[in-house]
C-alpha cells in the first residue's frame, strides 16, 4: 500500500511512522508513506497557502490553489482509490471504514489546518471526510497519523500474528473481553479459572459472553448497529 499525505506542518509526522509496527511494514515494504509539505505548491515565493475567507470572520483558510496543484501533481504519479481530507466534521472514524480503506491500493491524505480547506477542494478532489472524534484539534496530522496507524496494522504481513487484529475490539461491534498473563496469582487477584482450563470450546464461549458483557455495559451503543 502507498499513502501520500500533504500537509502545512510536515515535521509533525515525522515520529509516528519511525517507530512500533509502522517501521516494520515500512521495512517489510508492505507500506509506503511520503509526507509532502504543502509549501512546495505555494503560490509565491513567501511560501503563502492560506488566505482570509470571503465574507469575513476569524481565521484563514487553505487556498485552493496549493492544493489542488499538490494533488494534481501527484495523481500524475499514481491512481488514487481514495483522497481523505481529515476534518472535524467529517465522517466518525470506525473499525468497519477502516477495514474498508486497509483493502485499497493508494490513498492521498490532506491535512486540514486554520479554518480549514478551500470548500471547491472538498467538492471537486475530496472523496472520504473522516474525523476521529466530535472536538478541534490543532491540524490534521495527529489524525492522519491515527488513521494510518489503524489502516497499516492491518495490512496482512504487518502484524506477527495476523488472527491478533481480528478478536481486536469494534472488529465484531464488541469490545474485547478482558486480558490476563502470568503470574496466575498476583496479591491475591487471580486469573479466572476457565483460562487456565485448557478447553479452548469454554474459552471461546467465555471470551465473547465478557465481551457482550464489557459492551452492553460501556458501549451499548455498539449493539444497536
Amino acid at each position: 500500500m502507498h499513502i501520500d499525505i500533504l500537509t502545512v506542518l510536515p515535521a509533525l509526522l515525522e515520529s509516528p511512522f519511525q517507530h512500533s509496527m509502522m517501521k516494520r511494514a515500512q521495512e517489510k515494504g508492505l507500506l509506503t508513506i511520503e509526507v509532502h509539505p504543502l509549501r512546495q505548491w505555494a503560490v509565491n515565493e513567501y511560501g503563502q497557502v492560506d488566505d482570509y475567507q470571503y465574507g469575513g470572520g476569524a481565521g484563514m483558510v487553505m487556498m485552493c490553489e496549493p492544493l489542488a496543484n499538490a494533488i494534481d501533481s501527484l495523481s500524475k504519479q499514481r491512481k488514487y482509490d481514495a483522497i481523505i481530507y481529515l476534518t472535524p466534521d467529517g465522517e466518525t472514524l470506525k473499525q468497519s471504514r477502516v477495514n474498508q480503506l486497509s483493502l485499497q491500493q493508494n490513498l492521498l491524505l490532506i491535512c486540514g489546518h486554520y479554518k480549514g480547506i478551500d470548500e471547491r477542494i472538498r467538492a471537486n478532489y475530496v472523496t472520504h471526510e473522516i474525523s476521529i472524534g466530535d472536538y478541534v484539534l490543532s491540524g490534521g496530522e495527529l489524525p492522519a497519523a491515527i488513521l494510518v496507524d489503524a489502516i497499516g496494522r492491518l495490512i496482512p504481513g504487518v502484524l506477527n500474528d495476523e488472527t491478533s487484529a481480528l478478536t481486536d475490539s469494534f472488529q465484531d461491534n464488541l469490545l474485547s473481553p478482558p486480558v490476563y498473563t502470568r503470574p496466575e496469582d498476583f496479591r491475591g487477584w487471580k486469573v479466572p479459572d476457565i483460562l487456565l482450563s485448557g478447553n479452548h470450546k469454554l474459552i471461546d464461549e467465555w471470551r465473547h459472553d465478557q465481551a457482550m458483557q464489557r459492551t452492553q455495559e460501556r458501549r451499548p451503543d455498539l449493539l444497536k448497529d
